[in-house]
């Protein structure tokens, strides 16, 4: 305590002697002995006072704590640039989140997406693209080296197709087939279940056509159709009216030179009309929608038992469990074979085609009950699943009510500085593609619409008349994103953003289509928050140029029934 209070006056002298006005000599000495003596007491002090009393904690918040630590990760980490020489396969508004064409990510680096922060309310208005690293379609080029020379120059005439065919392709100018093609025909004409999978637009329409004509035709003069007068030799089974009236179109084209006859029965008319079609002589191919189908063979006005091809087109809605009960019922009407042996000879079986853009999930469950699942040859494309190369897609996050006003600039920049061309826009429902058509009814934009729920007779003519390029705007839902071509499209517009991968990729391949309008394009508006989640999912698989997750890619065996067990 003595110690304390000669400190406390030491330190009271000093204060004193600082604070005088007038300098001397000796008081200048005084006072510097004082500091020193000061300090030696305020130190012994605070000794004493920490053995005596607590040491003072201060408490830092734990959320300052973890900024620091992510401040100090942040910094430490080198950084990786994602811009290389050469174009951008990403290119985001913000330019340090753009990734160029020659960057590859690690097997275990994360991406830094563009969408990150999507959710916020403050990210209206960021927008990324897609950009289109390729100039061709991947189902044109033949990507294996070993390859090249010999597919370079493979026509038609290469695939056994009869002359006649082969000049009705000509005549449309189709000289080489697809990729998809060169798999899929020779083996439809050796006789094999086929399943074929294939990126939108690849020409798999001709991949069925092209050996049900051929066997037709060569079958047409030891054919008796007298006897056999209600009898179907091949049946096209399609999810809609406007896909099965596309398929026929194509059809007849390819079977005037051989005389020979197709129809199509589709939904949305009365008995009556079915009747009609079946009254005369019966087609030799069939383009039919499910429920239309059915109502035919209840009332045995056709016949499945000669059937020679059965061809399930659009596999992957087909497969659905909207269509798969009417499925299961006319497969049942329909004898399948179950390896080539049995599609030949007078007693013959039918040969399948099973058809999609998409793998068709339940596919395993239904085939079943028909067939052997081993005896399926399964074709898949490369690029199945992938985001197309080359297409530019752009992903804009917008406010629900700036959609409109986006989508009157977008169809303006296309008309005017573009050169023109077709343009879809996509709305979830029926009731938004009519309100959206009152919207730009008020703007002066002139349009088409196209939903399921209009009537057959008013929806028939509507597709082709923007085919032919009377209107250049067509609202409409996903019913026209399933196997319609398109290939006077050059704009794709999701004006509501789909509800999954599997309709994001319909609804893309309706450009870049091949014989299609070059420089297609796919603008998204991403509005709700479960759009930003499919959006990063997508963004994450262009960045690491994988397929899309979550989509089937092979026939699953169906489960067996566990029977519960006897107690």
């Amino acid at each position: 305590m003595q110690s304390v209070k000669v400190a406390y006056l030491a330190l009271a002298a000093s204060r004193v002697l600082c604070s005088s006005r007038s300098y001397c000599p000796q008081l200048g000495k005084l006072s510097a002995r004082c500091r020193v003596n000061c300090s030696v007491s305020q130190t012994r002090l605070c000794r004493t006072a920490a053995t005596t009393e607590e040491t003072a904690v201060i408490r830092v918040p734990r959320y300052l704590q973890k900024r620091v630590e992510n401040v100090k990760q942040i910094r430490g980490k080198n950084k990786i640039s994602t811009v290389k020489a050469g174009k951008l396969l990403i290119q985001s508004k913000n330019p340090v989140l753009n990734q160029s064409a020659g960057y590859i990510l690690g097997k275990f680096e994360q991406p830094t997406l563009c969408s990150s922060g999507w959710k916020h309310k403050k990210s209206f208005g960021d927008y990324f693209t897609i950009n289109n690293i390729k100039t061709v379609a991947p189902y044109v080029t033949e990507t294996q080296k070993e390859d090249t020379e010999q597919t370079s120059s493979v026509t038609f005439n290469n695939l056994h197709i009869c002359k006649e065919l082969v000049e009705a392709l000509d005549r449309k100018s189709i000289t080489h087939p697809t990729t998809v093609q060169l798999q899929t025909i020779p083996k439809v004409m050796k006789g094999h279940n086929i399943l074929c999978a294939a990126e939108t637009g690849s020409g798999k329409t001709l991949c069925y056509l092209l050996p049900v004509v051929n066997r037709l035709q060569a079958e047409k003069k030891p054919r008796m159709y007298a006897k056999n007068s209600n009898k179907i030799h091949t049946l096209i089974l399609v999810p809609s009216r406007e896909l099965a009236e596309q398929v026929a179109a194509v059809s007849r084209s390819l079977c005037a030179p051989f005389g020979l006859l197709t129809r199509t029965v589709g939904g949305g008319r009365g008995i009556g009309h079915i009747k009609m079609v079946f009254k005369r002589n019966h087609p030799d191919i069939l383009v039919a929608t499910p429920g239309a189908l059915i109502k035919a063979l209840r009332r045995r006005f056709l016949d499945l038992d000669e059937l020679s091809f059965f061809v399930i087109d659009e596999a992957d809605t087909m497969f659905d469990p909207s269509f798969s009960t009417m499925l299961e019922s006319i497969l049942r009407h329909a004898n399948i074979a179950s390896e080539p042996k049995q599609t030949q000879g007078l007693v013959h079986k039918a040969q399948l085609l099973v058809v999609g853009a998409t793998f068709p999930g339940g596919v395993g469950e239904v085939l079943k009950q028909v067939t052997d699942l081993g005896s399926i040859m399964v074709i898949k494309s490369k690029m199945l699943h992938f985001l197309m190369p080359h297409v530019k897609q752009t992903f804009l996050k917008v406010k629900g009510a700036d959609k409109i006003l986006e989508l009157n600039q977008a169809l303006k920049l296309l008309q005017h500085e573009k050169g023109g061309g077709g343009a879809l826009v996509f709305c979830n429902k029926a009731a938004t593609v009519n309100w959206l058509g009152y919207l730009l009814d008020e703007i002066g934009v002139q349009h088409a619409r196209l939903q399921g729920e209009m009537p057959i007779a008013v929806r028939s003519g509507i597709f082709r008349s923007f085919q032919k390029g009377a209107v250049d705007v067509l609202l409409c839902t996903d019913i026209a994103s399933r196997g319609l071509d398109t290939s006077c499209v050059r704009l794709v517009i999701n004006y509501d953003f789909p509800e999954s991968h599997t309709d994001y990729i319909h609804r893309a391949g309706r450009v870049g289509r091949v014989g299609g309008v070059e420089d297609g394009e796919v603008l998204s508006f991403v509005t709700h928050p479960w759009d930003v989640e499919l959006v990063q999912k997508i963004e994450i698989a262009a960045r690491r140029r994988t397929s899309l997750p979550g989509m089937e890619s092979e026939i699953h065996e169906p489960k067996a029934k566990v029977e519960e067990a006897q107690q």
